[in-house]
């Protein structure tokens, strides 16, 4: 059974990620404290203007937002959005920029990218579907990636490998299809036809699926891993400071 949908972010969580302790920030549009995974931050530049941070790496200042897509240009389209950042900002001169919800996709959709290129250079991924036939069966692969024009066939083989190998122990009954093509998975992993991926390392799987996730639920009210809800609690529409550094 689906969870019910609401605007608010939380990426799926996968049982080979660490438990670890996290920093908790609040969202400035529903109040809802989450980790910093299950946010976005915000930055506001030295001329004033508002752009994603997604990676949370620039100075100063930041703004942290936990809402989807829809909600967030929703609230542009209400002034609520810029009522919200000058409260947590502290000043009224800032630039939001019209089409920060693009900005906020695409910067979300690189992080997915650059992050299945460090692991591809890290070593802790494989490509070709005979090396991860083998390796799923063999229970060495923590998440299972296939391109979104990647065909049924090949899909369901790999899928049933996996399961065989232990993918329902870690909370998965298939893999995760990616949203784009497997033309842009071969250029950000430096690789020639790249359809399937495999993590081999539990700390790599848990980055990839978390870098995905946030992507995903951003953009999708219906996207998560394995086909689960990116879901949290109900939005609420409180707007009171939070300057979140």
């Amino acid at each position: 059974m689906r969870k019910p949908q609401n605007d608010t972010l939380g990426a799926p969580k996968t049982s080979d990620v660490r438990d670890e302790k996290v920093s908790e920030r609040t969202c400035i549009l529903t109040r809802r404290t989450a980790s910093r995974d299950d946010l976005i931050r915000l930055a506001l530049g030295p001329d004033g203007q508002v752009a994603p941070d997604v990676r949370a790496r620039a100075d100063g200042r930041g703004a942290w937002i936990g809402v989807r897509r829809a909600a967030l240009d929703a609230a542009y389209v209400k002034g609520k959005l810029k009522g919200a950042l000058a409260r947590a900002f502290k000043t009224s001169d800032l630039v939001i920029p019209a089409d920060l919800s693009d900005r906020v996709e695409a910067a979300l959709r690189q992080a997915a990218l650059d992050r299945l290129g460090l692991e591809a250079r890290g070593g802790t991924l494989i490509c070709g579907t005979e090396k991860i036939d083998i390796a799923a069966r063999s229970g060495k692969v923590h998440l299972l990636i296939h391109a979104a024009d990647a065909g049924e066939d090949g899909n369901a083989k790999l899928d049933q490998a996996w399961r065989v190998g232990g993918a329902e122990a870690r909370g998965f009954s298939r893999g995760l299809v990616f949203p784009l093509p497997r033309t842009i998975l071969s250029m950000a992993l430096g690789r020639e036809n790249v359809v399937h991926i495999a993590l081999t390392d539990a700390g790599a799987a848990g980055r990839v699926a978390t870098a995905i996730a946030r992507w995903q639920a951003f953009i999708d009210p219906d996207a998560g891993l394995d086909g689960a809800d990116a879901v949290g609690p109900d939005s609420r529409d409180v707007y009171e400071d939070e300057g979140n550094s």
